[in-house]
């Protein structure tokens, strides 16, 4: 199949569910109230688009290129973000629905979650330098040989991290968080 290639398109309230993409790349492109779900993904490359109020719950990232992309107000609910390709990896989620995905070993410096609920995701031995957990409900999210170096924790709620199995160097986090840092100590902080 020969590569297609769509820019600068605007698609609105369209259904790629159940499907796999026609198009091989899109660059510069909007995707308003589309239904990605159970869709096949794989090898598509995105650059610089933006998602409003997509659903991608359980879409296929097989290789697929997320270069400087911007999910709001999205479901991706069980997206294995691994999977992904490593080259010029960049999102953004603001508002978005993120339980029980996966970005295991995924380098993503400097990524921020903004008011995102991210329940049973994995961030093991993901690399977070410099990221930002905004408003950000992390219960039962997985951060295991993570790097999380200068992450910005102070806003966000209901994480468990073990300071004794990540990099942590100056990583920010408030007062009323503190809980989360030693819970496997089983102790009472009042």
């Amino acid at each position: 199949m020969d590569n297609q290639i769509s820019v600068n398109k605007e698609f609105k309230s369209e259904d790629f569910s159940n499907s796999k993409m026609e198009c091989n790349e899109f660059e510069s492109c909007v995707f308003s109230g589309c239904n990605f779900a159970q869709s096949l993904l794989n090898g598509v490359v995105f650059i610089d688009c933006k998602f409003d109020n997509c659903n991608f719950a359980m879409a296929k990232f097989n290789d697929t290129s997320l270069r400087n992309i911007t999910f709001e107000n999205c479901k991706l609910i069980g997206i294995d973000f691994s999977q992904c390709s490593d080259f010029l990896f960049s999102v953004y989620f603001n508002s978005c629905n993120l339980d029980y995905s996966s970005f295991f070993k995924r380098k993503m410096k400097a990524t921020k979650f903004t008011d995102c609920t991210l329940k049973e995701v994995d961030f093991s031995k993901a690399d977070l330098t410099s990221s930002v957990f905004k408003n950000c409900d992390l219960s039962g999210t997985v951060f295991d040989n993570s790097i999380l170096e200068k992450v910005d924790f102070r806003t966000a709620s209901n994480y468990t991290i073990d300071p004794e199995l990540n990099k942590m160097k100056k990583a920010k986090f408030s007062l009323s968080g503190i809980s989360g840092l030693l819970s496997k100590y089983n102790i009472e902080i009042e």
